[in-house]
């Protein structure tokens, strides 16, 4: 399961938590304007927009479970089981296969509305890469500096959203998760008026008590109200050390420690790694469930006008700063 969301201070963030219960070696992976990008169904792009984001390269080919172009524009798949539905291809459609889609959408999008216009002849293909990699039931967050969108493919077809909260999680579908939030429109960071009763004078033994009935288990709807209501009550400084910070803290707040959340055979899911992208700059941050220490990869300190994917391995080994 994972949880993804957008923020802003003086500039613009895009991110996520990758809750899983395995690693499959990602790294973030630069891919420059002219790396060739063969499609399945639809035309080649030797050039596009650069990408940096969180992938896994096989045969060459970057399989992103995240990224942010050039432009700003972001994207992310998230795990959407039992409700995705991916068809056979269509004439006259653009045949797009799922692991194919963030790079389709990114690399010749530079803002949601240049997203919907694709997103308008789209039929997501059931094409896997491989034997060995079959297609993951996925939707995406798509997001620029002002607005977001979730894209489902479901048996009923290809649904596209407005996304007013910046937030997305997993089952069930999206619709649900906004119609969800307004059974907890009473929460609120401030302390409760007593509307129990007038007859009884109900003292305040704690701060924080606005937000009781706010969710704390580790289910895609739990963690949707939660993210939304820490995202929209956030509160940070705009300098990029304090955005950055703060954008951590609110995916921290929907993390999943190893034991809790179990997954079968005796494994659980947990947070492998959660990203935040400052995609005014191009700046990629991630953390990993084994080091804590926020580290960088800057796009534009590459050679954006290359062939070749970049790929720089996690640093997992975590770092403590011993000051005696």
């Amino acid at each position: 399961m994972c949880t993804s969301l957008t923020y802003s201070t003086k500039d613009h963030y895009f991110g996520r938590n990758l809750d899983l219960n395995l690693s499959y070696g990602e790294s973030v992976t630069i891919t420059p304007r002219h790396f060739p990008f063969e499609f399945r169904k639809v035309k080649a792009a030797p050039h596009h927009y650069a990408l940096i984001g969180m992938a896994v390269v096989v045969d060459n080919y970057p399989l992103y479970f995240e990224a942010t172009n050039e432009k700003g524009l972001s994207m992310a798949g998230l795990n959407f089981p039992d409700n995705a539905y991916f068809f056979s291809a269509v004439e006259g459609k653009d045949n797009v296969s799922p692991f194919e889609f963030i790079p389709w959408i990114l690399g010749q999008c530079a803002s949601i509305t240049d997203a919907k216009k694709l997103l308008a002849n789209l039929n997501l293909v059931n094409i896997n890469f491989s034997e060995d990699l079959p297609l993951s039931p996925l939707h995406w967050i798509i997001a620029d500096q002002t607005q977001s969108i979730v894209v489902e493919s479901v048996a009923e077809g290809l649904q596209i959203y407005d996304n007013p909260v910046g937030v997305l999680t997993n089952n069930p579908p999206f619709d649900y998760h906004l119609l969800n939030l307004t059974n907890y429109r009473h929460l609120s960071t401030t302390t409760p008026a007593n509307t129990f009763s007038s007859q009884l004078e109900l003292g305040i033994h704690s701060l924080g008590m606005g937000g009781l009935g706010l969710p704390g288990d580790l289910s895609s709807p739990s963690r949707f109200v939660r993210a939304a209501f820490a995202k929209s009550n956030s509160v940070a400084g705009d300098s990029e050390a304090e955005s950055v910070s703060q954008f951590f803290h609110l995916l921290k707040s929907v993390a999943y420690a190893k034991g809790l959340c179990e997954a079968g055979e005796g494994k659980f899911e947990y947070t492998i790694y959660s990203s935040c992208c400052n995609v005014d700059k191009g700046i990629y941050y991630y953390t990993t469930y084994e080091n804590s220490q926020i580290t960088a990869v800057q796009m534009n300190n590459e050679d954006l006008d290359g062939a070749q994917l970049t790929a720089y391995p996690l640093v997992n080994k975590e770092q403590i700063n011993i000051i005696n």
